[in-house]
Order: C-alpha cells, then sequence, then structure tokens
C-alpha cells in the first residue's frame, strides 16, 4: 500500500505563510454523524379481518353490474368476428405447441395464453364484445409470441 508522506519545511527567515489571503479563514463547524434526519415512521394501518357477514361470495361478486362500452349492432357484429379469429388464430398456434417439450418461460405463456382465451369467452357469454376481443388480441399476440419462439 502507498501512502503520502508529508515533507518537513525547511523555515526559511521570513515569517509569511503560503496562505495567499490569511485573513480568509473558513471555519466549519463539526460535521455531526447523522446528515440526514429521518421523520419517524407513522404505524401502518392493521388490517382487519372482515367478518363472516360481510364477506361476499363470489356469486355475488360477479353479480355486480360491470360498465361496457355500448357499441351499435354494427360495431358488436365487427367485435364478434375480431374475437372468433383471434381466439381461433390463438387456439391454432396454441396446437402446434402440443406435444414439444417447453422451456419454464413458454409454459408460462401458454399458461397465460389459456388464461386470456378463457376470459374472453366468459365476455363473449355475456356479450361484452369490447372486453372479449381485446382479451381475445392478448391471446392471439402472446401465442405468436410462442410459436415464433419455437
Amino acid at each position: 500500500m502507498v501512502r503520502p508522506v508529508a515533507q518537513a519545511r525547511i523555515a526559511e527567515g521570513n515569517d509569511t505563510s503560503d496562505d495567499p489571503l490569511p485573513e480568509l479563514r473558513f471555519e466549519l463547524p463539526a460535521v455531526p454523524g447523522r446528515l440526514i434526519g429521518l421523520r419517524p415512521v407513522p404505524p401502518r394501518p392493521r388490517g382487519s379481518t372482515p367478518s363472516n357477514a360481510t364477506t361476499g361470495s363470489d356469486a355475488e361478486k360477479s353479480d355486480a353490474p360491470t360498465i361496457a362500452p355500448q357499441l351499435t349492432p354494427q360495431e358488436s357484429a365487427v367485435a364478434q368476428q375480431q374475437t372468433n379469429e383471434s381466439l381461433n388464430i390463438a387456439e391454432r398456434n396454441l396446437g402446434a405447441v402440443r406435444g414439444k417439450t417447453l422451456s419454464a418461460a413458454q409454459t408460462d405463456l401458454v399458461s397465460k395464453i389459456r388464461g386470456f382465451i378463457n376470459d374472453a369467452r366468459a365476455a363473449a357469454q355475456i356479450t361484452d364484445w369490447s372486453r372479449a376481443r381485446s382479451l381475445a388480441k392478448k391471446a392471439q399476440v402472446l401465442s405468436e409470441e410462442l410459436a415464433s419462439s419455437l
């Protein structure tokens, strides 16, 4: 390890220091050990467990009204056609994967595609064609990505 060594100064006859402005000396206060003050953290709210009377079942949750855009009959027919096309493409791509050895990432992708397909079909059953089209398109895009990774 290399360390700097202070060289001894030779005292000269004249008593002037090397400081060009001796009257401008800074006196800095000592630096405290902690520069950033910590604010006290408020206590976290405790999660209360809902009682059995207030807990809703899955059937009650599905009865809640959904907000969906109102499509004209023509828009609805187009959305239905696009949904069916996307679902067919996604299912065709999934069929091409059957029997092949997949990596963990590809297996995860297959699971997501199937989830989107199932959700798209559920939306189509309640005639929410906007949502069904969106979910089917996601399934199609992911299935095409899966097919290109093989």
